[in-house]
């Protein structure tokens, strides 16, 4: 089997940060219950909030993500083999969207793949395209992950009146995208993937999130068979504190079984990254060195899909030749558990 590398990576923010201050002005979360609740301290949005104007689909933030990781790794779109994209917010049901940003890429007679998937689904894609490469069925690989959660907000509504379990969405996610080239050419430099894991767990279990689809039209009126406005997103935190850490604590146990690492021997770790006093908490679980944790929610926002890649390019910045990283997502879904084992040549 042959070798596979990340040799170029790029992500893409839309927008400028919104604040907590901004939060408050606009939705009317106070500022100081989302830094003692959730940690969070600025996010990105793909609407603008003075104009209530929506200025970025999934396909404009994954196509700047996709440019920026082909323009870090030296390759042209025509060198790219094949494109694998993941999503929970796909702009259509059909066309499916990497198909709109292949197209704006201006790539053409290339095999496409999209996985739908929370950002789990980062690594999941990761895992099709290592695959792929380590095969040697292809030669250079572009992966993609993005969300654009907030397509869903409703201008029109009043957010005094709006539940507090629906508002924290608000306050939690954000939007973005990442993208990485990935190689098995073996005069390529980068960071090597020494172990990769995705697997379900939640056979029998209650599904700790759920997304809604309404499409690109967004209708605040949707209701179920019980007449119940439908939330276009709800998410059962009670369950989510209780597993999400054990569960990242047993794939950083087995990622090091199968590297033959031990803990001390790992540069950089990735955790689960949902919002910044949960992603805190989950460090102090794991136990991790201090300085060793790179963690970005706190400033990006929870961007699902996007979130992993853009840990993957702080990643990059700072590992040097010989230094190892671990790497664990997990998706609450319908509990999902994944982990990447990285390290730099």
């Amino acid at each position: 089997m042959l070798d596979v590398k990340l040799i170029g990576l790029g992500s893409f923010l839309p927008g400028e940060s919104i604040t907590n201050e901004k939060m408050e002005e606009i939705f009317g979360l106070r500022q100081d219950w989302i830094d003692t609740m959730i940690g969070t301290k600025t996010r990105y949005f793909a609407c603008d909030l003075d104009e209530k104007v929506f200025k970025f689909e999934l396909v404009d933030v994954c196509t700047r993500a996709a440019e920026k990781a082909l323009e870090n790794s030296g390759l042209s779109a025509e060198q790219i083999d094949f494109v694998v994209m993941s999503t929970a917010t796909p702009d259509h049901l059909m066309p499916a969207t990497v198909n709109l940003v292949v197209d704006r890429l201006g790539m053409n007679n290339v095999p496409t793949f999209e996985i739908q998937a929370g950002c789990s689904g980062a690594l999941q894609g990761l895992e099709v395209a290592y695959r792929f490469l380590q095969s040697g069925a292809f030669k250079n690989g572009l992966v993609i992950g993005g969300d654009v959660m907030n397509k869903y907000l409703d201008f029109s509504r009043d957010f005094k009146k709006i539940r507090s379990s629906e508002l924290i969405n608000l306050a939690l996610f954000g939007d973005g995208a990442g993208a990485v080239v990935m190689s098995n050419d073996a005069e390529k430099s980068g960071i090597k993937i020494e172990q990769i894991v995705t697997r379900f767990e939640g056979l029998g279990r209650e599904p700790g999130q759920v997304m809604n689809w309404f499409g690109t039209i967004v209708d605040s009126s949707m209701k179920d068979s019980k007449g119940k406005r439908i939330q276009s997103a709800k998410e059962d935190y009670k369950a989510i504190e209780a597993h999400v850490p054990a569960m990242a604590g047993e794939m950083m146990d087995e990622l090091l079984t199968k590297t033959g690492w031990s803990k001390e021997d790992v540069s950089y770790y990735m955790p689960p990254q949902l919002g910044g006093i949960m992603t805190d908490k989950i460090c102090t679980y794991l136990e991790l060195a201090e300085g060793k944790a790179l963690n970005c929610v706190a400033e990006t926002g929870n961007n699902g899909n996007a979130l992993p890649y853009i840990q993957l390019s702080m990643l990059a910045e700072r590992m040097q030749s010989g230094e190892t990283a671990v790497g664990v997502a997990i998706e609450s879904s319908k509990w999902l558990k994944t982990g990447i084992a990285l390290r730099k040549e």
